[in-house]
């Protein structure tokens, strides 16, 4: 059977995070959301996504092919129920169409003769940007004992201090020396060729994905996941770094999430708290206004190749958008549109031209080549994102 994951519609409420990649490229946990998938079905899924995103992310299209909602993470249960599907049809969790079985996409329209099959059992599905970090100790969980049940970990260096190292997996070339890894509110996994640097304290839950740095003294905690090659440092708390994203200095981020090939400056900080302890209301492109995300706790939501100077700050629930570059001091207001270039004192457009020239700096220190399928997407990102922009 081939499978596919849609983006589904939590899409929109999962920008600026999806306008750079499918629902299923979001890393939550250990894995991203189609690694979890592929993991779980035992084959490689294709997407389908927004048309400027296909050509990255093509589909793959056969005779019968199920189709999945990307957000939702599979369970046994679910995966069981999805291998029975025949063409024709759909498999409902309440009003949630969860997957379908068809010769190509289809719209809800198209669906309503569609055989409904309603599925009785529990999932997790991130649904908003907020769930990203919030559900995160959970995932992570799930993730690392679906990764190592029945593996041994690589051995642990004698320098560390360990508590519950039952609890703390290594990877093949991962590395940790003179640090405390306490595991006891949640795993520790190191992915492939991941390092903890000297000094550094560790409390579970952490994910350090494949080739991952934290550098020296860095203190990590609850849950928080570093993605594949990212660099990291000072202080992080319950934070979703995707991948190829450098943090490497002294500064907080707390209950945030930064996409791909971010940088936060040294000595910058997020608040995760308002003074007065209400609950946060954060910026939603799908409904272009600020909503309740029922959190106390919420910092900041950066989006692919946006970056920050040193010492800058950010109020609770800021969201900053695509590309965009903050280096003035003072509190920036909590949305900033993608291609913004400033900070408290006022922005001005960042042009794409100008944008991509730091992009293809910055890929190319990690051995990526910053071609014209990115420059495509991105463009189409600064065009789509000017109704956000009034400078």
């Amino acid at each position: 059977m081939n499978y596919i994951l849609f983006d589904g519609p939590r899409r929109n409420h999962l920008l600026p995070f999806t306008f750079t990649r499918p629902v299923a490229e979001i890393r939550v946990g250990i894995m991203t959301l189609r690694e979890r998938w592929d993991a779980f079905l035992k084959t490689s899924t294709s997407s389908f996504t927004e048309d400027y995103l296909s050509v990255k992310y093509p589909i793959r299209i056969e005779d019968v092919n199920v189709f999945i909602d990307a957000s939702v993470l599979p369970t046994v249960k679910l995966v069981k129920a999805i291998h029975s599907l025949q063409k024709g049809d759909k498999l409902m969790s309440n009003e949630l169409l969860v997957a379908y079985s068809s010769d190509e996409p289809k719209s809800s329209e198209q669906m309503n003769e569609f055989n409904r099959i309603e599925f009785n059992g529990d999932f997790l599905q991130i649904k908003n940007t907020w769930d990203i970090f919030d559900k995160n100790a959970e995932i992570l969980q799930l993730d690392f004992d679906f990764i190592t049940k029945g593996r041994t970990s690589q051995p642990i260096s004698k320098t560390n201090n360990l508590i519950h190292p039952e609890r703390i997996f290594l990877e093949e070339g991962a590395k940790v020396e003179f640090s405390i890894l306490n595991a006891t509110d949640g795993p520790i996994y190191l992915g492939k060729n991941s390092e903890i640097w000297e000094g550094s304290l560790i409390r579970g839950g952490l994910a350090l994905c494949e080739h991952a740095i934290v550098k020296m003294g860095g203190k990590l905690y609850g849950a928080t996941t570093i993605g594949p090659y990212s660099k990291v440092c000072g202080e992080i708390s319950n934070s979703v770094i995707f991948g190829y994203s450098s943090k490497g200095h002294e500064g907080y981020l707390g209950n945030a999430v930064l996409g791909e090939w971010c940088n936060i400056g040294a000595d910058s900080n997020n608040s995760n708290l308002k003074n007065n302890y209400a609950k946060v209301r954060l910026w939603d492109y799908a409904t272009e206004r600020f909503e309740q995300t029922g959190l106390q706790f919420c910092g900041l939501m950066m989006g692919d190749h946006s970056k920050t100077a040193i010492n800058t700050m950010f109020n609770t629930g800021t969201v900053i958008g695509v590309n965009s570059n903050i280096y003035v001091p003072g509190f920036p207001r909590n949305f900033i549109p993608s291609f913004s270039w400033g900070g408290a004192s006022g922005f001005t457009a960042y042009l794409p031209e100008k944008a991509f020239e730091a992009a293809k700096v910055m890929m190319a220190r990690r051995g990526v080549e910053f071609d014209d399928v990115e420059a495509n997407i991105l463009t189409h990102v600064f065009e789509i994102t000017k109704k956000w922009r009034k400078y």
